[in-house]
């Protein structure tokens, strides 16, 4: 068993690195050696991952031309072979890759679209659940909003950008249109989120993105208000939770009384908020 599992491996190796010989023992149909079919097999592989990786990566790709996405791309194929048979979801190190790729460098925003671009997927292949509908927060005390411990969707991610990423992304995937871009404007926080049938890419405004980090961590609404507005003074919490409450951002299933039961836990009343 061990033979053939070293076997297999250095059949899947000599596929992504061209620079390898044929594997030993690899016949073709006359029982001899055929390095001519194993290129076209090893080439059919590679041009199915490159393709993967362009259907998951499309504004990456028209930001940098498809000639360049390619060679990019079987760059990242030989170094990051995938772990499942899902080509759907390979990718999970390109925006990593794409950071350290020299030749990528005169656009340093890239990275921030194709880790949009992940997210968009990571969101898409997510868990279905339940959003909580602003009705399930309508008899919650107002004065006991600041000790809420608030469980997000599992579709929903955080892209955190120090250029304008979100704009970029979004003027070059479907009919979206290209245009002049200040990329020394600042960053952009994105918010990822499936609660319905498709993906939304919102903006997050200034703040929305600690106070999400800290609601991942499970803090309470008062310790995540307070992350927000270490980052922008005038962080509204009202107008965050309408936001998010209306893009379906929270889940679980309230209780008559307006909380969550233990078994979902999407609403927490305890008073401590330590």
């Amino acid at each position: 068993m061990q033979q053939l599992a070293e076997r297999l491996r250095g059949f899947a190796t000599a596929l992504l690195d061209p620079a390898l010989a044929i594997p030993p023992r690899l016949v073709g149909p006359d029982g001899e050696p055929s390095a001519r079919r194993f290129a076209v097999y090893r080439n059919n592989v590679v041009v199915g991952l490159t393709e993967a990786l362009q259907a998951n990566f499309p504004a990456v790709c028209r930001l940098v031309g498809e000639e360049f996405f390619q060679a990019m791309a079987r760059i990242y194929v030989a170094l990051a072979p995938p772990t499942s048979p899902i080509l759907l979801d390979y990718g999970v190190g390109f925006a990593e890759f794409v950071a350290g790729f020299e030749p990528a460098q005169s656009l340093p925003y890239l990275t921030e679209v194709a880790r949009i671009e992940r997210a968009w997927t990571e969101a898409y292949h997510a868990g279905e659940a339940q959003a909580l509908s602003p009705e399930a927060f309508a008899d919650i005390p107002s004065n006991a909003f600041s000790v809420l411990r608030l469980t997000l969707h599992p579709s929903l991610r955080i892209v955190r950008c120090r250029y304008p990423a979100l704009t970029i992304w979004r003027m070059n995937v479907g009919d979206g249109v290209p245009a002049p871009v200040d990329i020394d404007a600042g960053g952009q926080d994105a918010l990822v989120l499936r609660s319905a049938a498709d993906v939304e890419v919102r903006l997050l405004s200034p703040g929305g993105a600690d106070f999400l980090a800290s609601l991942q961590r499970g803090e309470c609404l008062a310790e995540a208000t307070k992350s927000a507005l270490s980052t922008n003074r005038q962080f509204d919490l009202s107008e965050a939770l309408a936001v998010l409450i209306s893009a379906g951002a929270f889940i679980g299933r309230p209780s008559k009384d307006g909380f969550s039961e233990m078994g979902s836990r999407a609403i927490s009343t305890e008073r401590s908020c330590s």
